[in-house]
């Protein structure tokens, strides 16, 4: 009996490979998802020509800013954009996933849970660095001027994007399937309107201003407007505020996520 008799030998490929071709997986079923590219690119992309487009939005400038209504605008769609795929789009398809057995079933394959979360994280990452991309390129040809770090939007925007996961794992993992379409749209229709996205927060009444400055969504457009608009350096309050969201978040995902 030769050597490579048994070559190549049986038994599960290494956990970084499966994590790899599960990410693939799932980037691909998202891109190839009609609602989904509805809510992660299609509507993002419109909201930014048709506000920028039309004057309709009385942007708040200060000394060092600019006035045109995209420089107020851009920052606030990438922060929608991150809430559309870590926060509703994950929410959703993790949500009918654990409902038609499909978690139960590949938490017992080789691939660990653990592995499958990390896969999904690294979809969503995958899917975020398309959407600004694209949204970027949209942005500068309707003539947006951006400043500030580029390590201090990336921080902010790992930041949300953990604050949003842990917030849609949560919810995949803990409601109906159904009950999670419906409240994760709503969500996301709420903290459009008033997460700072495309109305200042400043057009608020102060004590509703003070609670919505808390939420996430307002944190993360805040600071990437401090940032992109006003050239500043990282903003540590808003930072605070999505590291506090995602240690909540994903500690109670954690705990809470049930895989059937």
């Amino acid at each position: 009996m030769s050597t490579g008799t048994f070559t190549p030998a049986p038994g599960a490929a290494p956990v970084s490979r499966m994590i790899l071709a599960q990410a693939s997986l799932e980037t691909r079923m998202l891109l190839r998802n009609g609602e989904q590219l509805l809510l992660t690119v299609i509507i993002p992309s419109l909201l930014l020509v048709l506000f920028s487009a039309v004057d309709i939005i009385d942007v708040p400038v200060r000394e060092g800013g600019s006035g045109k209504s995209v420089d107020f605008l851009a920052p606030g769609i990438l922060a929608l954009a991150v809430l559309s795929t870590a926060f509703t789009g994950q929410a959703i398809a993790t949500g009918f996933d654990r409902r038609y057995g499909v978690l139960k079933r590949l938490g017992a394959s080789p691939l660990p849970r653990w592995a499958l979360m990390a896969a999904k994280t690294l979809s969503v990452l995958v899917t975020e660095v398309l959407q600004i991309a694209l949204l970027t390129v949209i942005a500068l040809a309707l003539g947006w001027s951006p400043h500030g770090d580029p390590l201090s939007v990336a921080v902010l925007l790992l930041l949300g994007t953990a604050a949003f996961s842990g917030l849609g794992l949560l919810m995949a993992g803990t409601l109906k399937a159904e009950a999670t379409l419906a409240a994760a749209n709503l969500v996301f229709l709420l903290l459009l309107v008033g997460g700072g996205v495309i109305v200042p927060l400043d057009k608020f009444p102060g004590a509703v201003q003070s609670v919505l400055a808390l939420l996430p969504i307002s944190a993360l457009s805040g600071g990437l407007r401090e940032v992109l608009q006003h050239g500043a350096a990282l903003p540590w309050g808003d930072a605070a505020v999505l590291a506090v969201w995602a240690v909540l978040g994903l500690g109670a995902a954690g705990r809470l996520f049930r895989w059937q």
